[in-house]
């Protein structure tokens, strides 16, 4: 299957022959030498002995500066379905597919601060991609450093500067279904330190019934006291969001009427709404000699409502911690090691209330009584370090270790009757990792690693509690082993870059959420899970008579994700396809740009996903096709303008965005396995810049 679209890609790869062959100048541009986080024992890309994923700030911003699917989708063995602008699953190399609703598996980092709770969900979307300078993606339990996930880590890099002295900038884009985005932002940097406020407010009717949304935000960034040896990074965001949930529908209304909700959460107009604030502080000094410190302290709030057809949830939760890093060499830059810890904690009190909108004269969802209301906080220790010894030229080796310590208070506060308080904890996790590095040439040009790696993933609370409300002493954490090969290859004076992994994850004591009512789960260990895969990409920078620059790109994921050994309820899924992850994925595209003009094009290919565990449906395989055009124009020497315009699903593909997992079915109903992805949309925009 995969195959025959990798032919399809034919014409680009043709330019991409045909460039490599045609006479270049001499000084044509190169690709640049990714860095990565200074968070890390390597200093670049291409040194990293494992698989990461780097998105820059022009790729966020390759789409219509709203969402930051788009740009996620475009790294090979990522996928993340969107839903909606709030609905949203993030799985690397199947990692976290068969989650029901959300994203865990997987943590993620804005800057030093955690966006994965200690109930282990992760949301990135509230994020204005406006103000992120670049995303990294570590895949596979490859990073002792941030906390040895199964799936990996996601970095969020914030926007914590801009050009010397001030700076403005104002965005607007509108687009298809109501959709309106403005953003403001103000800049100033200098010598001791730097500013990037930003203010966003997006808005959408949606294309679904029920489904529009609002969502407004200010984000502050930057540094103080910057010396040689120090300086202060502080951050903050600020996120008001409320969206009408359209949710999933059943196979029939989705091949006929996909714009339509679901009936009940249409019925009970149900929506999400929140606020959070997010803030941090990170100071880092130079002790003596090579050796570094990085301390950060942070601090995040959430408040919620969810009316819902079964219940209104109401919750709060409440999160802290703090984390120090040492890093430094020894040995005449022989030894690099980097050691530290990690302290979070994160208090939550929700109550769930009675819907009555089946009472309320068509006017959407009522607040009735109190169901049940509890009480959680859960503590995080992390501890990790990294060794990196550089041999010679030609050949290096690291070593990491993480050690995982986590625990929880429990309280039943309502119903009166069922009142009880617990604590628990999980025995620490160590998770080793060790990988080989060569440089076949001696030089930071080419590199092929081997790593092997352990990773963990802790139940949610909801998976660890008993249909009673009590907790099940049993539930344990997922682990498993990652084997992996890689290389990393500049060709042509760096102007080509190719990657390839090949990886083997065995996964045991699988997490089974089992549905026993409406949006309503127990957890089990109920098996084991194999990933096995291959991702190639392959990128190039072409510069054709000092004037036109050509960029294409192409990547593939070719997977194999299947059940070991896996008994749920006393059926037998072994050998099965693993649920809510496509074997293959392509992506390809080109970026043409001439004098501030500029032209780009994506397709995306992803393959059929299961969408139960015994594999009796499947969601049809689809491709899509986005463009965008754009003009850059300095005005004067201080001021610049930009007009762009685009369209998403070029071809009118009809497809599922997103899915859930084992939906179940109703009485005298079908299962809602599908969230319809948006028809064909357009979207312009317009951008002035002003430095003073």
């Amino acid at each position: 299957m995969i195959f025959r679209h990798l032919i399809k890609l034919a014409p680009l790869l043709l330019l991409a022959h045909f460039s490599l062959l045609a006479q270049v100048d001499s000084t044509a541009t190169k690709l640049t030498e990714v860095r990565i986080s200074s968070f890390h024992v390597s200093d670049s890309l291409i040194n990293a002995p494992a698989a990461i994923g780097i998105i820059s700030s022009a790729d966020l911003k390759r789409n219509n500066n709203v969402e930051i699917a788009t740009a996620m989708n475009r790294v090979s063995g990522v996928l993340m379905q969107s839903g909606a602008f709030n609905t949203n699953r993030i799985s690397i190399r199947g990692i976290g597919a068969r989650t029901p609703f959300g994203t865990n598996k997987i943590r993620a980092f804005y800057g030093n601060i955690p966006l994965t709770s200690g109930d282990s969900e992760t949301t990135i979307e509230d994020i204005d991609v406006e103000n992120i300078q670049s995303v990294e993606i570590i895949k596979g339990p490859m990073s002792s450093v941030y906390g040895a996930g199964l799936g990996g880590a996601i970095l969020l890099q914030p926007k914590t500067g801009s050009l010397p002295g001030n700076s403005a900038r104002i965005t607007s884009t509108v687009g298809s279904y109501g959709l309106l985005k403005n953003t403001a932002t103000y800049g100033f940097d200098s010598e001791k330190g730097s500013l990037n406020v930003s203010y966003h407010r997006l808005e959408s009717d949606g294309w679904r019934q029920n489904s529009q949304y609002r969502r407004e935000g200010v984000t502050l960034a930057g540094e103080l006291f910057r010396r040689e040896s120090s300086k202060l990074t502080y951050f903050g965001n600020f996120t008001a969001m409320k969206a009408f949930i359209p949710s999933s529908i059943d196979k029939p209304t989705f091949d006929n009427n996909p714009g339509a909700a679901a009936a009940t959460w249409l019925a009970a107009k149900g929506f999400e709404q929140y606020d959070s604030w997010m803030a941090g502080l990170s100071y880092e000094t130079k002790i003596v000699g090579s050796l570094r410190n990085a301390t950060s302290v942070f601090y995040n709030h959430k408040k919620s409502d969810e009316p819902r057809p079964f219940d209104i949830l109401r919750q709060n939760t409440t999160g802290f911690g703090a984390r120090t890093q040492f890093n430094g060499r020894i040995a005449s830059e022989k030894l690099t090691y980097l050691l530290g810890a990690e302290f979070f904690r994160d208090g939550f009190d929700g109550k769930n209330l009675e819907n009555l909108y089946q009472q309320n004269d068509g006017n959407g969802s009522l607040v009735g009584q109190r169901i049940a209301s509890n009480e959680q906080n859960r503590t995080i220790w992390n501890a990790f370090a990294q060794l990196r010894f550089k041999a010679n030229d030609y050949l290096e080796a690291q070593a990491g270790l993480n050690f995982n310590k986590t625990m929880f208070d429990l309280e039943t506060t309502f119903p009166v009757v069922d009142r009880n308080s617990e604590s628990y904890s999980y025995d620490g996790i160590f998770s080793p990792q060790f990988s080989v590095l060569l440089h076949p040439t001696g030089k930071n040009d080419k590199t092929i690693y081997v790593s092997a790696s352990r990773g963990f993933s802790m139940p949610a609370v909801e998976e660890t509690l008993n249909p009673d409300g009590s907790v099940n002493q049993d539930i344990k954490p997922e682990n498993g082993y990652n084997f992996e090969i890689g290389g990393k290859f500049f060709f042509l004076h760096k102007r080509l870059f190719v990657e390839f992994a090949a990886y083997s994850m065995a996964i045991k004591d699988l997490l089974v959420a089992q549905r026993i009512g409406d949006d309503q789960y127990v957890g089990v260990n109920a098996g084991k899970t194999s990933h096995r895969g291959i991702e190639l990409s392959a990128d190039y920078t072409w510069n054709l008579s000092g004037a036109v620059l050509v960029k294409p790109f192409a990547n593939a994921s070719i997977g194999r994700y299947k059940f070991e050994e896996f008994d749920n309820n006393g059926t037998d899924f072994s050998g099965k396809d693993l649920t809510g992850v496509p074997k293959n994925t392509v992506n390809a595209g080109i970026l043409v740009s001439w004098k501030g003009l500029y032209a780009s094009a994506d397709y995306r290919f992803t393959d059929k996903i299961a969408m139960n565990d015994a594999n009796s449906a499947y969601n049809d395989a689809y491709r899509l096709v986005n463009s965008k055009v754009g003009y850059r124009l300095s005005l004067t020497q201080k001021i610049g303008f930009e007009i762009y315009a685009g369209v998403n699903n070029l071809t009118k593909e009809k497809y599922a965005a997103m899915i859930l997992p084992n939906a179940a079915t109703p009485t005298n109903g079908l299962p809602r396995y599908y969230y319809p992805g948006m028809p064909q949309n357009f979207y312009g925009g317009l951008a002035l810049n002003c430095n003073f």
